[in-house]
């Protein structure tokens, strides 16, 4: 008889065991806790398959006259996310440098910085948008600021992470010579982690033409205003032919930002 051999080490399978075994307790006591019973989405799923099938199919384009501003909302969300996140890049590159220990010239400040973007990241862009829209009042300003907050410390703490891959080799040769801070940054870290940057860049503008649309919905322009409107006013089947909108908008930004990024690392 010949011998099995396990596809998996007997140890590693007893760890993806008791991992599976912890995920399904939590579970559980998740739903004690807060009172879900998962059975309840089985039983009501008749009333939410007949909601999408009566009230939202088949999408239905709004009178002509309101297509053209849809479509300029959807321009605003893209341009909003954009001009948001190119600010953010901008501000987190000078911050960043204070954040990495190899490269700040204050090596034990870096610590504070990087804990004042992981608060600024914990909290998302819909609750700051929430915070702006009782002092900025509606429109694209508190999603421009919202996204641009969110983008800042997320690119701060991807930044930072980045350069703390350079060799230090490189740094200290150039320090070596006499070379000032701002003379490291252009001759050291750029050339060493612009890649990086870009990437981390792009994927920051696919999360904020996601982020922009939700930010619209509560008073932060653009796309997300107008879906809001509709979804308001009980206009399902034009709302959902807004959201195909969004979702080809997302795609279409996906498929841009991806190509551009496997680029950079060619």
């Amino acid at each position: 008889m010949k011998k099995r051999i396990p596809q998996i080490a007997q140890a590693e399978k007893k760890v993806y065991e008791g991992f599976f075994a912890v995920i399904v307790v939590l579970f559980v006591i998740c739903t004690v806790y807060t009172e879900f019973n998962p059975m309840e989405l089985v039983h009501n799923s008749e009333n939410f398959w007949a909601f999408i099938n009566e009230d939202f199919f088949p999408p239905e384009l709004p009178k002509a006259e309101k297509i053209a501003n849809i479509v300029e909302s959807v321009f605003v969300t893209v341009a909003m996310a954009l001009s948001a996140t190119t600010a953010a890049a901008i501000l987190a590159f000078f911050v960043s440098l204070f954040a990495s220990e190899s490269v700040s010239p204050f090596p034990k400040a870096a610590k504070f910085v990087r804990g004042f973007a992981t608060f600024l990241r914990n909290i998302p862009a819909l609750v700051w948008a929430f915070i702006l829209f009782s002092s900025l009042g509606i429109g694209t300003g508190v999603g421009f600021v919202a996204l641009c907050i969110t983008s800042f410390a997320f690119m701060v703490r991807a930044f930072a992470e980045t350069m703390e891959d350079i060799s230090q080799d490189c740094l200290e040769s150039l320090q070596a010579v006499g070379t000032t801070f701002s003379q490291r940054v252009v001759h050291g870290v750029l050339p060493s982690c612009l890649s990086g940057f870009l990437s981390w860049f792009l994927y920051c503008i696919e999360v904020n033409i996601r982020a922009s649309t939700i930010v619209g919905m509560v008073g932060g322009g653009g796309v997300g205003m107008v879906l809001f409107s509709y979804i308001k006013g009980f206009k399902y089947h034009i709302a959902f032919s807004i959201i195909l909108m969004i979702a080809v908008m997302v795609i279409v930004v996906d498929l841009i930002t991806g190509h551009l990024r496997r680029r950079l690392y060619q």
